[in-house]
């Protein structure tokens, strides 16, 4: 399948600004508290100019000092007032957004989670953990820093252009007068930052899905001295994200430099145009230099803006891949009038003209027609790639058929909730999987209300018993991260504990169960799965064929097909393809005896 690690449509700004207003909606009063304030903090910062034109043109241009100590004391109160109350209103947007982004990453996470098995197959683990980091964490710088600069900012910038045309109207045309090039500056630089923003992101999510892949392999790559050549490969990926960090940096760094510039003309503009205005008498001393305080006190904010411009850029180009993820649909889609299973529930297994293939034109599954009575230990053999594993898929609901349906005791497993289907059917995969968290934790998995006992139970039922209590704190013993600290046959009989407790009377399915254990691990395996499999319906794939003599019937796939269907005595005796399968093997297990 093809890695899908950019969009492949970018979302307008109006979406993005939507997907932010969305999460920071519910949290409004601190928002709210912070607005009011941050109205108050822009007020106070037309004040100390209006304070220096007032000294100018009044006490100092009047010889009269004592008057200056007031305007003094308003000065250094206003300083102190606006430190205080910049302050309070960062802390409540700071609470706001901070809430916000936690919201949204439970969001995406949840999102993540509810997809199908096709999603997972098209994304990357490591193009998703980007998302839910990195494009989070940027999206938090925004809402920490960038957006508390730019509202205050854009607050301030309003407020002083409303001021100097209210002062003086000839003089604020000249610091304005720079205004529109800037807006032109602005748009030319907008989609190249943004493009390199994206291209930036793309890289490291691509960076990061190679560093999962390698550190998950590592283990295969030391055993066959591939570090060198992981390396080579890494640092592909590696110069890409830094060639991508270049073209933002330089883009960006463009787009500062020519803000500075045109600040620069427009405050030399003012003292050209406004010296001219104090010497025809239209303008004061005062006037003058409190507008260089103004068009400094403009021009801060404009260059702030552009400074923050390129972050948020940068932050859209993470939101674009968050409003994607929350934009993809599972493909595996619920009915509008979803059906309840039958009960109570036997287990019969009905497929009807069943296609299916992963890559459209390439089939891995054609026109499978198969009904397992209920109550049936049915075994599924056949070479590699022949689709075995796919028809657990189709049946688990991991995917969907492009033709032909599925049915559990007559439903269409279509109708019914994906949650009830797989609360009726238990998956022990070849590779089991634990979590970090003590062993009974990995046996009830988020069931909080399953009974102790029934864990005690399902562990002793699945000859998990005897390793548990062999730890020192048994059943409260702690897994690390990926069952490290456990080997691959007790991992295996964990997932069987697991499975006995949480779907005890399901269709039970073994994917090559036991082909990755030794021997004696295998045995106490095979004595659980003996007790297990009485009155329930069994699918059990193996590539051991010595290990599905005992079932009730046999199925052989090929090139997506059954080509034989019998119990093991029937098919030795058609010497086919099974016969072909199970001599080969005969012949293996005597030469490595």
């Amino acid at each position: 399948m093809t890695q899908q690690l950019q969009p492949t449509s970018r979302a307008s700004d109006g979406a993005l600004f939507s997907l932010i207003l969305t999460a920071i909606k519910p949290h409004w009063r601190p928002l709210s508290v912070a607005f009011v304030l941050l109205a108050a903090t822009a007020a106070l910062n037309v004040v100390p100019p209006a304070l220096l034109q007032w000294a100018i043109d009044g006490p100092i241009q009047d010889g009269n000092t004592a008057d200056l100590i007031p305007i003094t004391i308003y000065y250094g109160g206003t300083a102190v007032a606006m430190f205080v109350i910049q302050y309070i209103y960062t802390y409540f947007l700071q609470q706001a957004g901070q809430r916000a982004l936690s919201d949204m990453r439970t969001k995406v996470f949840d999102r993540i989670m509810s997809q199908d098995q096709v999603y997972f197959l098209k994304n990357p683990v490591g193009d998703l953990v980007t998302r839910l980091t990195s494009d989070v964490d940027t999206l938090s710088a925004l809402l920490s820093t960038s957006a508390v600069t730019i509202i205050t900012e854009t607050a301030t910038l309003i407020v002083i252009v409303v001021v100097m045309f209210s002062v003086n109207w000839r003089l604020a045309l000249l610091v304005i007068a720079v205004l529109p090039i800037l807006a032109l500056v602005t748009k030319y630089f907008r989609t190249r930052v943004r493009s390199s923003s994206t291209g930036e992101r793309t890289a490291l999510a691509r960076v990061s899905a190679y560093l999962n892949e390698q550190l998950q392999g590592i283990p295969i790559i030391q055993v066959f001295g591939a570090q060198l050549a992981s390396s080579e490969r890494f640092d592909k990926f590696n110069l890409a994200y830094r060639q991508a960090l270049i073209n933002l940096r330089r883009h960006s760094a463009q787009f500062l430099m020519t803000q500075e510039v045109l600040s620069s003309v427009g405050l030399a503009l003012l003292l050209y145009g406004g010296g001219q205005g104090v010497l025809a008498g239209w303008a004061t001393l005062g006037t003058l230099v409190a507008f260089t305080q103004y068009a400094d006190r403009a021009f801060q904010p404009i260059l702030r803006l552009s400074e923050q411009y390129n972050a948020v850029q940068i932050a859209f180009g993470a939101a674009d891949r968050i409003q994607h993820t929350l934009n993809e649909t599972p493909t595996i889609t619920v009915s509008d009038t979803p059906s309840e299973p039958a009960h109570p529930f036997r287990g019969e297994v009905r497929l009807e003209g069943v296609h299916f293939a992963y890559v459209p034109n390439q089939p891995v599954l054609r026109g499978i027609d198969l009904v397992i009575p209920a109550g049936q230990r049915v075994a599924i053999v056949g070479p590699t790639g022949a689709g075995k594993s796919s028809l657990i898929g189709l049946l688990a609901r991991w995917y969907d058929p492009q033709a032909g349906r599925i049915l559990l005791d007559g439903v269409d497993i279509r109708d019914l909730q994906p949650q009830q289907l797989r609360s009726l059917i238990s998956v022990i995969p070849q590779d089991p999987v634990t979590f970090e968290g003590e062993v009974q934790f990995n046996v009830r998995l988020y069931k909080e209300n399953l009974p102790y006992q029934m864990i005690l139970d399902a562990a002793r039922d699945a000859n998990a018993a005897p390793f548990i209590e062999r730890l020192p704190a048994q059943y409260q013993a702690w897994i690390t991260p990926n069952g490290a600290n456990l080997s691959a046959g007790e991992r295996q009989l964990l997932a069987l504990a697991r499975a006995i407790a949480l779907q005890p009377n399901g269709i039970l399915i073994l994917d090559e169960a036991t082909s990755s254990i030794d021997t004696t691990t295998e045995a106490l395996v095979q004595d659980a799965l003996e007790r297990l499999f009485k009155g329930r319906t069994s699918i059990i794939i193996a590539h051991r064929l010595a290990t599905v003599r005992s079932a009730d019937r046999i199925l052989v796939v090929q090139h997506g097909q059954i080509v034989e269907d019998g119990d093991h005595d029937t098919l030795i005796a058609q010497h086919g393809m099974y016969a072909q399968l199970y001599a080969h093997q005969r012949v293996q297990f005597d030469n490595e005896a």
